[in-house]
């Protein structure tokens, strides 16, 4: 018989009525549901189809599964009768889905698919007529904000759209909404909004689903939305068997509804609720627990908790400063040699950041050194980004690129107001667009001034020529008018014009940094095939992505003031998320945790992160 922590043991015995699990990093969460699902069916004689175990993710859900018929002993007689083939594990949208298969004989092929998502929204776009240049981060955002005023159940009327004017949020969001209806469609919100408005108009339905869960657990609840719990409370009702595990200090999802205010006023909401914290952290040493609780209490709406290490001490957390980002990633690279030669596997060793533009550095450094890597996220190209392909194709350009196609990444950028008529033939011709402009002056003058600014580029080094084009030319002017009509910070598209400012530093000459670049094209593309070929390596993902998992040692990236915390974060709401953020990814660590940021980047001073600072204290 295993042996249970007394707080453990508490929770896996609770049989009837509410009980929320505060469940701190690396306490056993999984155990305990799964021994819980095992108790109710073995000792308290519960019908094993009648509970209901709800996880975020299907890996989850099916990692949970996996677990409890290994702890059931699948296909042996101590599995009574297939108990663990009966009982329901599943993701909130695979439940809500089957409620409304049996309410409307929807079909899988029912269910949207990514790329129509994208489609639908593309086309009204194109319908409004929207000059947006980073398309594919518009719709992905866009169709963000649709999900979230859906799963928070938002009137339209009084929603303010982060990436657009509200009028044109409507729009979009009422033809893509028509779109969906004319093909018969549902996208994963629709489910949950349907199947809410499914229980409150028909209470028979919901009483049939009632009396068949009659015990529900949901894992990670600190990461469910408004729409999500409202269904789980009418579901759970009468008996309210509700048993909630998760922990309000690693909910880091409230781009897309979640919010740990939902799982802090459980108390209210179930005043006869018992409350059990797992407070034994079996993941990390001592040193690590207890810098990453002196950071998470300086939040203050959270539940205050005593964590414990079971594992005893280790090395303290190791805070780095280096003079720039070059040599932030050259220290992490050489330490990375020298955990290996110590005995640890690439696989044990991930390193953490706080956004996708982050790692570019270190990934140049990981190839140049053939230290093998993996990404949860599809690996970014600095020199695909829009913006980065303005810059290159005005130094196209002066090298004698006019092509039509490589003439319209520029022309209007910053507007000089040229008509694409002006640009009829596959090669363009200055003077034929002179000539189309001769009986405007002022458009001839700005065509002369573009000439100007190419011959000038014509000659001059990689950096200098990125330097000319966004002061001279104007094309840190054009980021920020376009930012605005964004409703994006321009500290955000900055960044990207810093980060190719700061590639070409390391080339004399186009050629060479050309060469860079296709090299690099080349070697991420060698390097996806590996991925696809599952080699191990080194472990990059963003904060969000590293939820949930665990690495013998970790470095987090970049913690400066502006990077983490984020510069968008502005509110006391934005800051504690991101405070969560940071702890999810120190509580990664279990034997090693390097903290680095540096003092210079882009040519600027750079300030430590706050939550260095806080860690410290």
């Amino acid at each position: 018989m295993r042996e249970f922590h007394p707080s453990q043991k508490e929770a896996i015995e609770h049989k009837d009525g509410p009980m929320m699990v505060l469940a701190g990093p690396g306490s056993g969460k999984t155990t305990v549901i799964t021994h819980r699902v095992k108790h109710l069916v073995e000792d308290c004689g519960v019908d094993p189809s009648s509970i209901l175990v709800i996880t975020f993710t299907r890996a989850a859900a099916r990692e949970m599964q996996e677990r409890f018929e290994k702890l059931m002993g699948v296909g042996t007689e101590a599995d009574a009768a297939g108990a663990s083939s009966r009982v329901s594990f599943g993701t909130f949208h695979s439940i809500f889905f089957t409620i409304l298969k049996y309410a409307y004989r929807y079909q899988a092929s029912s269910i949207v698919r990514e790329e129509q998502r994208t489609r639908f929204v593309r086309e009204m776009v194109e319908k409004l007529k929207l000059e947006i240049e980073d398309e594919h981060d518009f719709i992905s955002s866009v169709l963000g904000e649709i999900s979230f005023v859906k799963s928070e159940m938002v009137d339209l009327a009084h929603y303010y759209s982060q990436n657009c004017s509200e009028e044109m949020f409507k729009e979009i969001y009422a033809g893509y909404e028509e779109r969906m209806r004319r093909a018969n469609l549902l996208d994963f919100d629709d489910m949950l909004v349907m199947c809410h408005e499914l229980f409150t108009k028909r209470p028979d339905i919901l009483a049939a689903w009632q009396k068949k869960f009659r015990y529900i657990l949901v894992d990670e609840f600190q990461d469910i939305n408004k729409v999500q719990y409202e269904i789980v409370r009418m579901l759970a009702k009468p008996e309210d068997n509700l048993f909630i595990v998760g922990d309000d200090d690693q909910s880091v999802y409230r781009f897309r509804g979640s919010k740990p205010e939902i799982m802090l006023g459980f108390p209210k909401d179930y005043p006869e609720a018992k409350t059990v914290l797992l407070g034994v952290n079996y993941r990390s040493t001592i040193e690590i627990v207890e810098t990453a609780s002196r950071l998470i209490r300086h939040n203050q709406k959270r539940y205050d908790k005593k964590l414990e290490a079971a594992r005893g001490h280790g090395r303290p957390v190791i805070t780095c400063v280096s003079a720039d980002a070059q040599a932030e990633t050259l220290r992490i690279v050489d330490e990375i040699k020298g955990y290996v030669q110590a005995g640890y596997k690439l696989e044990d060793i991930a390193i953490l950041y706080r956004t996708n533009l982050n790692p570019r550095l270190m990934i140049e450094k990981l190839m140049e050194f053939n230290i093998p890597f993996t990404m949860k996220d599809s690996l970014p190209n600095l020199y695909d980004h829009w913006i980065s392909k303005n810059v290159l194709a005005y130094i196209k350009a002066a090298r004698g690129d006019l092509s039509r196609s490589n003439i319209l990444q520029i022309i209007n950028r910053p507007n000089r107001y040229v008509s694409r008529d002006a640009l009829e033939d596959a090669a363009v011709s200055w003077d034929k667009v002179e000539s189309f402009y001769q009986d405007k002056r002022w458009m001839v003058e700005r065509i002369e001034q573009l000439k100007y600014d190419l011959m000038m580029l014509k000659t001059m080094p990689p950096a200098a020529a990125v330097n000319y084009i966004r002061k001279a030319v104007g094309y840190d002017d054009y980021i920020k008018e376009y930012a605005l009509y964004r409703r994006l910070k321009p500290e955000e598209l900055a960044e990207t014009l810093d980060q190719l400012q700061e590639s070409a530093a390391n080339y004399k000459t186009v050629e060479a940094w050309f060469g860079h670049m296709e090299d690099y094209r080349k070697r991420l593309q060698e390097q996806a095939r590996a991925q696809q070929a599952a080699h191990a390596g080194v472990s990059l993902m963003t904060m969000h992505g590293s939820k949930g998992l665990e690495f013998s040692v970790v470095y987090i990236l970049d913690a400066n003031e502006g990077i983490t915390p984020h510069r968008k974060a502005v509110l006391d709401a934005d800051l504690e998320e991101e405070r969560r953020m940071f702890y999810v990814a120190m509580t990664r660590a279990k034997d090693r945790l390097h903290v680095c940021w540096a003092k210079e980047r882009y040519g600027k001073k750079q300030e430590v992160s706050r939550f260095v600072e806080e860690y410290l204290a």
